[in-house]
């Protein structure tokens, strides 16, 4: 028996290690390629991007969003009045980099590879998740190579944008957020919470649903019924948020302000960014005249059933690179529609299979768990909506970039339907699945499935389907490998070679 589980240990920690250098490994192959091989320019809107930190390496300083050298030509706006941390990243790391060579190409990887290094934390951030999330490590890692090498999430990694250190902010928020809850709120996790709100209040405006649920889930967390009595830890609440808000408002509090200063007040430096653009932008793209779905007296239903906004959109969600006009072989479409799709089913649909004791354990706070889900739903609906209306109002964009921020709740939901599907299928309980439970709860879980001692018959029959199941994730991290790189050898590099210059 000791022999025999020696083996099941080593076989485990080889299975881990093989996993975890081909997820970096791979990474790290794929995403230096698509850095160097991509013509400046190419990728969406990274000349106008590139202006801020350029601006900075040329300058030291930040720029006015009023800037000129960084106004986006025809349009009259710069990005300089958004959150500019990704930016600055850059820019200083650029800076840095003239103290060694005046290449503009030097120039332009070292900008590049800064956001290939926040998606490298990225990727490390989402294991970490994949390990809270999954109980069965190998649907944790089927999570993790799902959200890691979709062709479009990897792509962001790889040219200057906001959009890389957005991804970074929320896998930190998430793993943060589910730290807390399972401790309690210590000072660890509140300080890595407290690190993704940062992270993403100077990055995206897209992603400010995650900090609004954060927010409401630590309220929450304090909500108890004993009784039927609702209680409020007031003392917990106001001890363990007040130390996260000091280390925010200190993290973010200097943008803002320079903001107000700057603006007149506008702390956001959206009605600023409007007025420079009514100000500089020729007519096509003046805000009062140019042609959009809203002032030509189209309904936002109309929009909705008459452009191809879903097509595009779920197309550039998968994978669309360049300006939206690199697309890849339609079977990677079509497995990763069919995969999104069966696994939400299978998560919405399939019926979950507990002990009796471990319904006890859910059954404690089911409100909280439930209100969870409520929130995840709006952080993956938030940034749709937000593009609907972009597309809607001002400019018609369907771009799946913008879709980016719901992808790991989205992949964390179609990972766990597959796992409902293969505990249904093989005929066990969900105890081991570990979603959002505090310690002492996995604990009592883990116990419960000690009580019975299975049969020989039994045993042989679970290590063939654990077999079976090794085998089956294997194969689909392969599949999921195989397609990034026909999407990025077989049709973006070719792409590169016959357009070398950008459009």
């Amino acid at each position: 028996m000791k022999t025999n589980h020696n083996k099941k240990t080593a076989f485990q920690h080889h299975f881990e290690l093989a996993a975890a250098v081909c997820y970096f490994g791979l990474y790290l192959i794929i995403a230096l390629s698509l850095l160097i091989k991509q013509p400046f320019g190419n990728p969406p809107d990274e000349y106008n991007r590139y202006l801020i930190p350029q601006y900075i390496a040329e300058n030291g300083a930040l720029p006015n969003g009023y800037e000129e050298s960084i106004r986006i030509g025809g349009y009259g706006f710069s990005y300089g009045f958004q959150p500019i941390l990704p930016y600055m990243f850059q820019g200083y790391a650029m800076r840095f980099m003239t103290l060694f060579t005046s290449s503009e190409a030097a120039l332009l990887y070292t900008a590049r590879a800064v956001n290939l290094l926040l998606g490298l934390c990225t990727a490390w951030v989402i294991l970490l998740l994949s390990k809270k999330w999954f109980r069965d490590r190998r649907f944790g890692w089927l999570f993790a190579y799902l959200t890691t090498f979709l062709p479009q999430s990897i792509f962001v990694h790889t040219y200057v944008n906001t959009d890389s250190c957005c991804m970074l902010s929320i896998a930190v928020m998430l793993y943060g957020l589910t730290l807390g809850l399972e401790s309690g709120f210590s000072r660890r996790s509140s300080l890595i919470l407290s690190a993704g709100i940062i992270l993403c209040a100077l990055s995206y405006y897209n992603a400010y649903g995650y900090i609004l649920s954060c927010i409401l889930l630590f309220t929450a967390f304090y909500l108890s019924a004993p009784s039927g009595h609702i209680r409020f830890d007031v003392k917990s609440f106001l001890k363990k948020g007040i130390f996260i808000s000091v280390i925010v408002l200190l993290g973010i509090g200097w943008w803002f302000i320079r903001s107000a200063i700057l603006y007149e007040g506008d702390f956001l430096g959206l009605q600023a960014r409007h007025e420079c653009a009514s100000l500089y932008a020729i007519p096509e793209f003046h805000p009062d005249t140019r042609v959009t779905w809203q002032n030509q007296g189209y309904s936002f239903w109309d929009m909705m059933v008459r452009s191809d906004f879903w097509t595009l959109s779920v197309m550039s969600f998968i994978g669309v690179y360049g300006p939206m006009t690199i697309t890849t072989s339609i079977w990677v479409y079509r497995f990763y529609k069919a995969l999104f799709l069966l696994g939400l089913g299978f998560c919405v649909f399939l019926p979950v299979r507990r002990t009796a004791e471990a319904k006890g354990l859910h059954s404690e706070r089911r409100a909280f768990r439930r209100f969870y889900h409520i929130n995840m739903l709006f952080c993956i609906l938030m940034p749709l909506f937000l593009s609907l209306f972009y597309s809607y109002t001002t400019d018609y964009q369907p771009q799946g970039r913008y879709l980016l921020p719901a992808l790991l709740p989205v992949c964390y939901y179609a990972v766990h339907g597959l796992e409902k599907a293969w505990l249904l299928l093989t005929g066990l309980t969900e105890d081991r699945r570990k979603t959002f439970p505090k310690e002492e709860d996995s604990l009592k879980e883990g116990a419960s499935l000690k009580k019975g001692r299975p049969s020989l018959t039994g045993k042989a029959a679970s290590s063939s389907q654990s077999r079976l199941l090794t085998c089956a994730v294997t194969l689909a991290c392969m599949i999921i490998i195989g397609l990034l790189l026909l999407t990025v050898y077989g049709y973006a590099f070719p792409y590169y070679e016959a357009n070398p210059i950008a459009p």
